[in-house]
């Protein structure tokens, strides 16, 4: 069976880069958006790669390499800072040339101030502080750990989650309320180890307030 790969861009302009927290926000609201869109186009591709192993691409892009990447079909997540386009699912060694050509490796960004508070009674995604991560990779953690919570959920905990517009934070875990939420039992990404990180470490966990 072929292996297939779920692809996102996030745009990364020289003097407008997003904040990294906008950006892994915007990728873990971009699997859930494809993950439930309706275009039966997508149908297919998005069932046989969720079934098997989720790997997600992030690459980045920016001018008018983000404009050719836009031109092709996806949907774009604006939010905050940060746009993220996400690409229905592709063969791992078939990407069009307009995303093939985009630079995968190093995404970093920063947070320029203090993260306030995740606001309660929310979906949160924890990222492990036990592993270091650029960007790009984070993107890739988040989005899986917010696609074991859809797994997870419940077919009205999915409707209401998806009513509310899959309303979500992205925050650092501290190494106490990180083994709180591996204690609990929530869902957790054990990573396949193919850049940055070994096989089977964990990396990020989705704290769901109705699991």
């Amino acid at each position: 069976m072929t292996e297939l790969v779920l692809p996102f861009v996030v745009r990364i302009e020289r003097a407008d880069a997003p904040t990294r927290t906008d950006a892994l926000e915007a990728a873990a609201l971009a699997v859930l958006l494809i993950l439930t869109d309706p275009r039966p186009e997508w149908h297919d591709a998005i069932a046989a790669w969720d079934a098997n192993r989720i790997r997600k691409v992030v690459r980045r892009a920016r001018g008018a390499e983000w404009q050719r990447a836009s031109a092709l079909d996806g949907l774009t997540v604006q939010h905050g800072s940060a746009q993220v386009r996400v690409f229905p699912p592709i063969p791992v060694d078939d990407w069009p040339r307009d995303l093939a050509r985009l630079q995968v490796g190093g995404t970093e960004l920063d947070d320029p101030d203090e993260l306030p508070p995740a606001p309660t009674g929310i979906a949160l995604v924890l990222l492990s502080p036990h592993q270091v991560m650029t960007a790009g990779k984070a993107m890739a953690q988040v989005a899986h750990a917010a696609q074991l919570g859809w797994r997870a959920s419940s077919p009205a905990d999915r409707a209401a989650w998806r009513e509310r517009g899959f309303e979500l934070a992205v925050r650092p875990a501290t190494a106490r309320s990180w083994a709180a939420a591996v204690a609990s039992g929530a869902p957790i990404v054990r990573d396949g180890g193919f850049t940055e990180v070994e096989p089977g470490a964990e990396t990020a966990i989705a704290v769901l307030p109705w699991l």
